[in-house]
């Protein structure tokens, strides 16, 4: 017989008649401020459970059912969500995690499909082949993430914090990364045949200043007034791409096709090997 007790009071929440919550059916349980720090919960169903404020630090969740699960303001620092599935192909059925701590969480191949992790702190966590689309992490602290082969197509992640990430073969394409800092974030492949995809995202006034975008596939992206200082874009395919009145100081544009690019009032002699085509206009 177990019991889950609230943080601080020790209110029992709910007992549960097993010897370990490995498995268990916790779903709908109302779990506010539960203590389940370090708690072993692999493949146990929490579909739709009241988690708010729960301290779910260094818990093991691996292959845990989240969906529609409340988890705003909960502490998983540390914990395992490799597998997991908080996300679902409908909206109304993924798990909320504003404002939730997931600094240093493993999220390897987890399902985030649609989830809210809006100020969230995912601050050095692990999403690597996470499945986040349609996610929504705006203004979240995802410094020093590592999220390769991640898709994060379709997301909201406008005034996101990546800098130091690591995003590389990642899929962002149509994502919202407005006014995002990406400052010396890694997006580069050294084989052009598999590369970082950020078609038709949003990048407008972006800081990508010493981002690594080398081979980065770019195509009809919108960079307009986004900060390019000492990126280095080598062989990225960015046509179609909006750079009007970006900031290309030191960028390196070496074997970068600028035909289709739109760059008026953007400074391009400041940046590095950028081939311009005679009838380009309005550069500064």
């Amino acid at each position: 017989m177990l019991e889950i007790k609230k943080l601080e009071t020790g209110e029992v929440l709910a007992t549960i008649n097993a010897d370990t919550l490995a498995g268990a059916d916790l779903r709908g349980l109302h779990l506010e401020s539960a203590d389940l720090h370090s708690v072993d919960l692999r493949s146990a169903r929490l579909d739709y459970t009241d988690l708010v404020s729960a301290d779910l630090s260094g818990a093991n969740l691996e292959y845990a059912v989240l969906i529609g699960a409340s988890l705003e303001n909960a502490n998983l620092r540390g914990a395992n969500l490799s597998h997991a599935r908080l996300g679902d192909g409908n909206r109304s059925h993924a798990a909320t995690l504003m404002n939730a701590n997931l600094e240093g969480a493993n999220l390897t191949r987890t399902d985030l499909r649609y989830v809210e992790l809006r100020d969230a702190n995912l601050r050095g966590a692990n999403l690597t082949r996470a499945d986040a689309r349609n996610g929504s992490f705006c203004r979240a602290n995802m410094t020093g993430l590592c999220a390769n082969d991640t898709l994060f197509i379709d997301a909201n992640m406008r005034d996101v914090d990546l800098h130091d990430a690591d995003l590389r073969f990642s899929h962002l394409n149509d994502a919202n990364l407005s006014k995002a800092d990406l400052r010396n974030a890694n997006l580069e492949s050294q084989d052009e045949a598999v590369s970082t995809v950020i078609n038709l995202a949003n990048l407008e006034g972006a800081n990508l200043s010493g981002a690594h975008l080398r081979n980065v596939l770019a195509e009809h992206t919108n960079m307009r007034r986004a900060n390019l200082t000492n990126a280095d874009l080598t062989n990225a395919v960015l046509g179609g791409a909006m750079l009007r009145k970006a900031i290309v100081t030191n960028a390196n544009f070496e074997g970068v096709e600028l035909a289709t690019v739109t760059m008026d009032f953007a400074n391009f002699s400041q940046a590095l090997n950028a081939d311009i085509p005679s009838y380009k206009t309005n550069l500064c």
